[in-house]
């Protein structure tokens, strides 16, 4: 390599790393700029088909489209709360408010029979350790008046954050729905002209990856919720808690992994707090547990696989290790964002490192 190659390369490493760290430092900025972009391209279509249309003889205006566009997309995300929030609240307070000591009479016998499965493997007397005792002592850290006041109280100092993201990622959405290239023009002004095609090029294939993506992960979480909404009424549950069920594990299905078995222990909980009618506590946990480890199975099986790895054209053991990396440095945030930024990073990879045989061997089907 010669020393201006080796000046190319630190230079272009001084660079990246100048720009990783202004995006740390105004990462908030950053999110409402990518969650504007995401919005904007979700209501892409709407503005084009309303710009064309012609009321009484005059063509909609680009700005009154993007400003449809846009009070379109809140109505609907504010439909959504108003359908979802409600049980999910309610449910909370119930909790809150559990006679711990009621819950654990109901499962009694199943705990007896940990207790004595327990004992006889690990050769422990009753005083020694006691499953109920301890069972009762963690709900009630977890689960009790004043956490969920806590919770409350933090939601509650949330408010003008969520506030001020509101408009800020609507003011944002408007110009970027208003003028279409604005966000890729953005991006492109950060990198020297001669790469401006190349920028174009990864532009393009990311918004193509990641639409394709989150609009197919949305549709397996919509399935799965009524999906398991339903397989719950069928088996005897009331239409409120088995709604309940299936939002939960819709909702966390988003995460990858780790959401689904969060989801799943929740489920399961709210089911020994409120069993099936008729059926025993133990038996509606295990109706619960059975019902959503095979339709998660299905899942994983059927439907993941054509979202995690053909829709964004990776290996799954590729994604599951990215996965894994991400959330070990971010936690459950991390596993939510790997596979949309590790899609991004190929993408930037292919153009600007093709000559790498790594990058080559992760960006071949890109």
């Amino acid at each position: 390599m010669t020393p201006q190659t080796i000046t190319k390369y630190l230079v272009g490493i001084a660079v990246t790393a100048a720009i990783v760290f202004l995006v740390w430092y105004f990462s908030s900025i950053v999110i409402y700029i990518l969650v504007a972009a995401a919005l904007a391209v979700v209501g892409g279509p709407l503005v084009a088909r309303l710009s064309r249309l012609h009321i009484r003889n005059r063509r909609v205006s680009r700005s009154a489209a993007a400003a449809i566009t846009l009070l379109t997309m809140w109505a609907v995300f504010a439909c959504l709360c108003i359908f979802v929030l409600p049980p999910v609240v309610e449910k909370l307070m119930q909790l809150s408010m559990l006679d711990f000591g009621a819950v654990l009479k109901r499962i009694e016998e199943p705990i007896v029979r940990g207790q004595e499965l327990l004992s006889g493997f690990f050769g422990t007397s009753e005083p020694e350790f006691s499953l109920s005792d301890s069972l009762g002592t963690a709900l009630r850290s977890v689960l009790n008046l004043k956490t969920v006041n806590s919770a409350l109280s933090s939601i509650g100092e949330a408010v003008i954050s969520i506030v001020i993201a509101f408009f800020s990622i609507s003011f944002i959405t408007f110009f970027f729905l208003r003028e279409k290239s604005l966000f890729f023009d953005m991006v492109k002004a950060l990198f020297p002209e001669r790469y401006a095609d190349n920028v174009g090029r990864a532009l393009e294939e990311i918004k193509v990856l990641l639409v394709r993506y989150f609009t197919g992960i949305l549709s397996e979480s919509a399935i799965l919720t009524v999906v398991i909404t339903i397989v719950m009424m069928l088996f005897g549950m009331t239409a409120e808690n088995a709604l309940f069920t299936g939002l939960v594990m819709g909702i966390m299905n988003v995460i990858p992994y780790a959401g689904p078995l969060i989801g799943g222990i929740i489920s399961v909980f709210a089911g020994i707090v409120n069993p099936i009618e008729g059926v025993t506590v133990g038996h509606t946990a295990l109706i619960i547990a059975f019902s959503l480890l095979v339709i998660k199975g299905l899942d994983d099986f059927v439907l993941q696989p054509t979202l995690y790895s053909e829709r964004v054209k990776a290996h799954p053991l590729e994604i599951f290790l990215v996965i894994l990396i991400a959330g070990s440095l971010a936690g459950i945030v991390g596993m939510l964002l790997a596979i949309p930024l590790y899609t991004v990073i190929r993408v930037f990879a292919k153009e600007f490192f093709s000559q790498f045989k790594l990058v080559q061997k992760l960006t071949e089907k890109i």
